[in-house]
């Protein structure tokens, strides 16, 4: 039986800083149509604030099966109300296998114990496996709430009352 273990875990230890590697591969790989070479994945690395997301201004979180690192998201508080969902990654060896969606849980989960009564995010429409996660999670297309060279659709969610 295989299983998933979900966890907030620092940014930079070395199997998190592997899955951002891995997502920043992707990530800019799609964007540019080629491979993306490892000075810009160091690039993206060393300009991507992953040092926010530590509490009291965000959360980083790193999923494992069976043990091995495979996938990771960020959270990062933008006001008192408002978390922003970022660096969603499931390496692809490991999607399908419903990892995403406990990935979103515990996001969810830990913006609010930061205090946020809503989640948003930003990301670009050619993001499509993204995107459907999103919406099957209930996120709804809002009007933009950041602006950057990427930035092409924003989604948000309502979290509920946040327990006090």
């Amino acid at each position: 039986m295989t299983s998933w273990q979900l966890a907030p875990e620092a940014f930079d230890t070395p199997d998190a800083t592997g899955l951002r590697r891995d997502y920043y591969d992707e990530v800019a790989s799609r964007y540019w149509q080629r491979p993306a070479t490892p000075q810009e994945i160091h690039d993206g690395l060393d300009q991507d604030g992953a040092h926010l997301l530590t509490p009291p201004t965000g959360r980083f979180v790193v999923g494992r099966h069976d043990g091995e690192p495979a996938a990771c998201g960020g959270l990062l508080m933008l006001d008192s109300r408002r978390a922003e969902l970022t660096r969603v990654y499931l390496r692809p060896a490991f999607r399908g296998r419903k990892g995403a969606d406990l990935l979103l849980e515990l996001l969810e989960h830990e913006a609010r114990l930061l205090g946020a009564s809503t989640i948003v995010l930003n990301t670009r429409l050619d993001l499509v496996e993204a995107r459907a996660l999103y919406v099957r999670h209930g996120y709804r297309e809002i009007p933009a709430y950041c602006t950057g060279p990427y930035v092409e659709i924003c989604y948000g969610k309502d979290l509920g009352r946040v327990a006090g």
